[in-house]
């Protein structure tokens, strides 16, 4: 697993601290709402930088511990560590997609489309999965999802389900979703235990807001 940019983390951080000392030295209020405005944009990736050293302290610490001379607590240290990787590359993944550069789309909410592909009836049972992936994940960032439209399997799961996802960042968080995603398994409709392979495809679309739109009249040639 390739390292995370340290000083670039350090200087991030160093950044998000002289931001805090700026606001609360009460400047003029436009200068106060860019400061706000910045301080708020990096808040996500340092909550992810702070809890990355976190996890990367307990590590260290549950490595002598489970290397000491104490059998008991050299098994509770090697089942935290185990848990304590598990977290490492999770935030790992999340600070490099914070590290990306910013889209103007990102703090938008999104429409999502799946559609069962290749794979018949499991294709829409693995929609269904990968729906239901993203409904918990909805709920966990504490977004607000919506179905728009249904087009159910006929033993499960979806043939075709659009959903909006409504919160600050949903954009930013599911646009790499788009794409095939595909799945091999013993399908719950295969009676003779073989390994199918399903697949299903996730647009995922920046929600628009509404603008009002002016025609003008042409002018003859």
């Amino acid at each position: 697993m390739a390292q995370l940019p340290q000083e670039k983390l350090e200087a991030l951080e160093k950044h998000f601290v002289s931001l805090e000392l700026s606001m609360a030295e009460n400047p003029e209020p436009e200068i106060y709402i860019k400061l706000a405005k910045e301080y708020s944009d990096l808040q996500p990736i340092i909550e992810s930088i702070r809890q990355y050293q976190l996890v990367i302290s307990g590590i260290e610490d549950a490595k002598e511990m489970r290397d000491g001379d104490d059998k008991e607590m050299a098994e509770m240290a090697s089942a935290e560590l185990e848990e304590l990787e598990e977290k490492k590359i999770h935030l790992v993944d999340e600070i490099r997609l914070l590290l990306l550069p910013k889209d103007a789309a990102d703090d938008k909410s999104v429409i999502v489309e799946l559609r069962a592909g290749t794979g018949g009836d499991e294709a829409a049972l693995f929609a269904g999965d990968l729906f239901r992936m993203y409904q918990r994940y909805a709920e966990l960032r504490k977004w607000k999802l919506a179905i728009m439209e249904t087009n159910e399997g006929d033993m499960g799961g979806y043939k075709e389900i659009i959903v909006s996802i409504t919160g600050v960042g949903a954009y930013a968080r599911l646009k790499f979703e788009s794409g095939v995603h595909r799945v091999q398994r013993v399908p719950d409709t295969e009676s003779s235990g073989r390994i199918h392979t399903s697949a299903a495809t996730v647009a995922v679309l920046p929600d628009v807001e509404d603008v009002d739109v002016q025609i003008r009249r042409g002018f003859a040639h």
